[in-house]
């Protein structure tokens, strides 16, 4: 039967809360690897044990588990009796057919009532391993490493450490709304805000009917390879256009992006507030484009009461796209798209805007009915991982 070591570090810092992201960690890893054969999971000293059933997928498992976060790294493992000779059998036939020139064994004794201390068995079975495979050993760089856990149970070992996601448990740093565009920065910026442990509620603007519906079918997208991270998401879809043809009707150009954003933050602090959230996400970068000046986010920053989290706000552009790679979104942002932005944008919009001009030419405006129109007319998806 397989079975999955599950290491934590940041967790482990946590002290007197500790029992806490633990539980929520557990659930997380329980909720990824549904459907394929888990049987059950067991709390150990600074890890955790899933066990499954036989003819678990091992490459699914692998999957789905390193992109739990909360996990620094995990190892395949093999159970075997709380019997030395047991275990070191089946250690060296594990070994048939691994060709490695240094090794060394690394084990933990959660069972103290275990005849034989750590340090013993790592010689008893080192001395083994040696005579069997010829290999040197190396205890601060060795090309294998055995990793070997005494429980009261069972003992299990292993040879791979594979990495995870790292961070803390979605959960446990609350919820959060995130304004998602079918674009490369705001899905990093939700992903760098899940691993720090927030659960996300998403919100995307669009301008149908005015531009086609591409932006929305890449904004789902984009949440459901999210989702594999958080397992259940839920989705606005915010019809925009209306409100900026209404901007457009009232406002001089140049600071027409500044009230478009302005309005998303009112529109998304709505929504934050009957979720129950606590801040707002945003994939804003310093200087990146005309609105993202540090004027102008200050000034657009005021239309909300809510926190605004802004996690690329110090990274350059070649910095968010290699992260947007790794965690696998980049191709679909990269798919062209009409998104609101494209919509009555003027051809030289304010870097410099002052909240009292812009305050100004909202007082044109009835804010309140604006905000009313997109919260209202919002449509909600959700979303599930894996599915049911």
């Amino acid at each position: 039967m397989p079975s999955v070591l599950v290491r934590y570090h940041e967790v482990a810092l946590k002290k007197g809360n500790r029992p806490y992201f633990i539980d929520l960690l557990k659930r997380n890893l329980v909720s990824s690897v549904k459907g394929l054969g888990f049987k059950e999971i067991r709390s150990l000293p600074g890890r955790l044990l899933l066990l499954f059933g036989e003819g678990a997928d091992q490459e699914e498992i692998r999957r789905r588990i390193e992109r739990v976060f909360g996990v620094a790294n995990f190892s395949f493992v093999e159970r075997t009796p709380l019997n030395l000779e047991v275990l070191q059998s089946r250690i060296l036939d594990s070994l048939d057919g691994r060709r490695f020139a240094s090794f060394r064994i690394d084990t933990k004794r959660g069972d103290k009532d275990f005849a034989l201390t750590s340090p013993e068995i790592n010689r008893r079975i080192g001395a083994a391993v040696k005579e069997r495979s010829q290999a040197r050993v190396d205890l601060t760089n060795a090309e294998l490493t055995i990793f070997i856990e005494i429980l009261p149970r069972d003992a299990f070992f292993g040879f791979d450490k594979l990495h995870g996601a790292g961070g803390l448990p979605v959960g446990a740093s609350g919820r959060v709304v995130s304004l998602i565009s079918g674009g490369i920065d705001s899905p990093v910026a939700a992903y760098r805000m899940m691993q720090r442990g927030c659960r996300l509620i998403y919100v995307h603007f669009h301008s149908a009917p005015y531009l086609d519906k591409s932006s929305q079918e890449k904004v789902r997208e984009l949440v459901k390879l999210l989702t594999r991270c958080q397992f259940s998401s839920r989705l606005y879809l915010v019809p925009f256009g209306e409100i900026q043809r209404q901007i457009v009707a009232s406002v001089l150009r140049p600071l027409r992006v500044v009230l478009y954003r302005r309005m998303m933050m009112r529109i998304a602090e709505a929504i934050a507030k009957r979720e129950k959230a606590g801040a707002l996400v945003t994939g804003e970068s310093l200087a990146q484009v005309a609105s993202q000046t540090l004027a102008n986010l200050a000034v657009i920053e005021k239309a909300a009461t809510l926190t605004i989290l802004r996690p690329l706000v110090g990274m350059d552009k070649q910095e968010i796209i290699d992260q947007a790679r790794r965690i696998g979104t980049f191709e679909t942002s990269a798919i062209p798209d009409q998104d609101c932005c494209q919509l009555f944008v003027p051809r030289h919009p304010a870097t410099n805007a002052k909240i009292a001009d812009v305050e100004n030419a909202e007082s044109r405006l009835n804010l309140a009915a604006l905000t009313q129109i997109g919260t209202e007319n919002a449509e909600i998806e959700e979303f599930e991982f894996p599915r049911s």
